[in-house]
């Protein structure tokens, strides 16, 4: 077998502390299952802006295009300074490579602050669509205001778009526990939700074996806090989602808990924590990796099924119990987890339990 080609793009802030750990770590477990992986290290963000001139350099897209996924850590493009070079390239990644489902699994571990301990959950957020201005038309923008009193902001439904989310939520479920909850307010939004719940059910037509249930989403906000266990793949428009999943994360120890990977009809995909780039706290080693690299793992985990290598599915298994091991115990994990170690001494952990689990 080939090696597989994975981008490293370390993005900003405490990125360059959790993206090599993750590659630390993926590269151990791979090691282990006789995986080959050759990683191409990709300039972005801020110190591409300062080395290169732009956020996003000419011929990113390309060079990630030759490769078989790749690991994208957290952008601080609010600090950007105005101009030209200096974009945000979250949306671009996504739409280029029409990454339209992002994958975020919650799961709660004893110890480390979660509000339940039995929580394991799926939410598969909608992409490239919905509301959000920069990424859901083809060109300028899906938010504008005509005159300083009025802003109009525009959200795009579209059936393919639905569909299509439909489907890799449905996959997902199928190999999990079978359950697909749709998540949506077609009681106001009747022509925008009302579609994407339409379609939903048709593309559940092809999955018999699936049971899919509806919720209103506020009444699924309340739920999310009150009975978490009821839920197992849940599937949302792209704001919903980008709410709910952070309200989940919160039920398990906070965003440094949320891990997520981009996936689309292709054969590439993008692991990308789902927190902040936290500007405040980079530089002091005292990140919490996990996010980054549960995110890595599940991107070994695609292409082992993807590509039908499974010594690449069980290095992601490793890596998940190798997690667990590392968050057993308080001196090996990060202080927003009620632990006492920083990014090192968990990655350190992590690597050390790697071999104990195999």
């Amino acid at each position: 077998m080939s090696p597989f080609k994975i981008g490293v793009l370390n993005g900003d802030d405490i990125g360059h502390e959790i993206v090599p750990a993750a590659v630390r770590v993926a590269q151990a477990a791979a090691a282990l299952h006789g995986v080959e992986i050759d990683w191409r290290p990709v300039p972005i963000g801020r110190s591409a802006l300062d080395s290169h001139g732009s956020t996003m350099p000419e011929g990113t897209l390309e060079t990630l295009a030759a490769l078989d996924g790749f690991i994208l850590g957290p952008i601080g493009h609010q600090a950007y300074p105005k101009g030209p070079g200096a974009i945000n390239p979250h949306p671009i990644l996504r739409k280029h490579f029409d990454l339209f489902a992002n994958v975020r699994p919650t799961r709660s571990y004893p110890g480390i602050g979660c509000i339940y301990d039995d929580i394991d959950l799926v939410i598969v957020r909608e992409n490239n669509e919905g509301f959000q201005p920069d990424r859901n038309v083809v060109a300028g923008s899906g938010e504008f205001r005509p005159n300083d009193d009025l802003t109009i902001s525009v959200r795009v439904i579209s059936r393919k778009g639905s569909r299509k989310v439909a489907k890799a939520a449905l996959d997902l479920a199928r190999s999990r526990r079978k359950k697909l909850t749709l998540v949506h307010k077609n009681t106001v939004f009747k022509l925008g939700c009302g579609m994407f719940v339409e379609e939903c059910y048709k593309a559940a037509a092809d999955y018999p074996d699936v049971t899919v249930d509806e919720v209103i989403v506020d009444t699924f906000a309340m739920r999310l806090v009150r009975d978490p266990q009821t839920f197992d793949t849940v599937v949302t428009t792209n704001m919903f989602g980008d709410i709910l999943t952070d309200e989940a994360a919160g039920l398990v120890g906070g965003l440094g808990m949320a891990p997520g990977l981009c996936i689309g009809e292709g054969n590439i995909a993008m692991a990308q924590a789902t927190h902040g780039s936290a500007p405040d706290i980079a530089g002091k080693g005292v990140a919490n990796p996990y996010a980054m690299i549960y995110s890595t793992a599940m991107l070994l985990d695609f292409l082992g099924r993807s590509r039908d290598v499974p010594a690449s599915v069980a290095a992601a298994r490793l890596i998940e119990r190798a997690l667990c091991v590392a968050l057993a115990d308080p001196a090996t994990r990060t202080r927003d987890i009620r632990g006492t170690a920083g990014t090192q001494g968990m990655t350190d952990a992590i690597v050390r339990a790697l071999g104990q689990t195999t």
